[in-house]
């Protein structure tokens, strides 16, 4: 409360045939008189409301496996007591489904008083997947899933995950699903920022944040096989939940707290962290991590420091202008020993230094080229044809 008001009036007010719909609306303990205001909205609402009240299990996982095992209808969607839903989301996200034959829709998410997931929006998908999409990105559990790919699977929420829950369950949704759909026209969910600032993503023990990513991280590679597609996945667990901790956060955490971050973090960046899965990110991104691989603090406090300062790296351009290198702190200091690859920005970054000439891929070709010319009978391809 006072959130839950305006979240059920949007459930309310779905444009999807009432008589279509249930509502699993689980109490977890709640003190602020939710569970009477859902009791009465069960009494008015025009589709069946259950109503299930139990003693707080201290996150979102237990409830949300509570309603898994009572819901009863073709698709599931998870909404969170202080979010809402547009009108015709329901309509929109089965009607795709459907049409489709996919196990998992993603609907628009905006945010509301907060900032939402925008890089997966840019078009309307009928049918992808997790690796040609940027879907990784959202792993929220706010997505219509076929509850038989949940039952098939016996798919649940990790109880002992205070934070991250949902990336794991949705990621793994993904990754066994049978096509994946995007709305991308249409707003379906709002998430909407509380007034108290006490959501669970922002909350709880930096340790949580090592939990999370260790759990996702091995979902991973247990699923998906050593390659670029197994790369291109763990770039999201790096970037989004452990990457974090290196950020400004630790120019003021303590000694003892910046050291047991690299305790954590390095596990993590022996079993995970390779040339593939450097290169999905920036410089500044790589670079930092690359520090937490090589265990220098040292080194990483002033590469934070000139990141807080949002500060633009100067580019040097070699190699004909198709190498650009950003120079971050101990950019070819001897001292540090930080290979020049860190520092090389991909294509998709250095697009927008002037002088830049995305040549690499041209000039294989032309040496390819080259080669089977010298391999063709005098004249060339036309001789060989003749």
């Amino acid at each position: 409360m006072p959130y839950l008001v305006e979240c059920l009036a949007s459930v309310e007010a779905q444009t999807i045939d009432p008589a279509r719909v249930e509502v699993i609306a689980v109490d977890d303990g709640s003190t602020d008189g939710s569970g009477e205001y859902l009791e009465e909205f069960a009494a008015r609402a025009p589709m069946t409301v259950t109503v299930i009240r139990q003693e707080n299990s201290g996150g979102p996982s237990g409830p949300r496996n509570v309603g898994i095992g009572k819901a009863a209808g073709r698709y599931v969607f998870f909404l969170d007591a202080d979010d809402r839903l547009g009108p015709e989301a329901l309509e929109r996200m089965v009607a795709m489904a459907d049409e489709n034959g996919t196990d998992v829709v993603l609907g628009r998410v905006e945010g509301v008083n907060r900032t939402a997931p925008k890089s997966m929006w840019g078009k309307t998908l009928p049918r992808t997947d997790v690796f040609s999409s940027n879907i990784k990105f959202t792993l929220s559990a706010q997505k219509l899933f076929r509850r038989e790919l949940l039952e098939k699977h016996g798919m649940r929420f990790d109880e002992s995950l205070w934070t991250g829950e949902d990336a794991l369950f949705t990621l793994e949704a993904y990754l066994r699903a049978d096509g994946v759909s995007v709305v991308a026209d249409y707003t379906c969910y709002y998430l909407v920022g509380r007034d108290d600032g006490k959501h669970v993503t922002k909350s709880g023990s930096y340790t949580l944040r090592f939990d999370s990513a260790r759990a996702l991280m091995k979902l991973i590679t247990d699923m998906v096989p050593a390659g670029a597609k197994r790369d291109t996945l763990m770039v999201r667990p790096f970037l989004v939940t452990l990457l974090p901790q290196f950020g400004p956060k630790f120019l003021t955490d303590s000694e003892e707290v910046r050291r047991h971050k690299f305790e954590l973090a390095a596990p993590l960046m022996e079993a995970h962290w390779n040339r593939g899965v450097a290169r999905g990110l920036k410089v500044n991104e790589r670079l930092r991590l690359h520090l937490v691989a090589m265990r220098r603090p040292d080194l990483l406090l002033d590469v934070v420091k000139f990141v807080k300062a949002k500060k633009q790296a100067p580019a040097i351009l070699e190699k004909h202008g198709t190498h650009v290198y950003l120079v971050y702190p101990h950019f070819r200091s001897k001292a540090a020993g930080v290979p020049d690859e860190i520092y090389r920005a991909e294509a998709r970054e250095a697009r927008v230094f002037p002088g830049y000439r995305e040549a690499a891929a041209n000039s294989f070709v032309r040496r390819a080229l080259r080669k089977i010319r010298r391999m063709l009978p005098l004249g060339g391809f036309g001789a060989a044809a003749a």
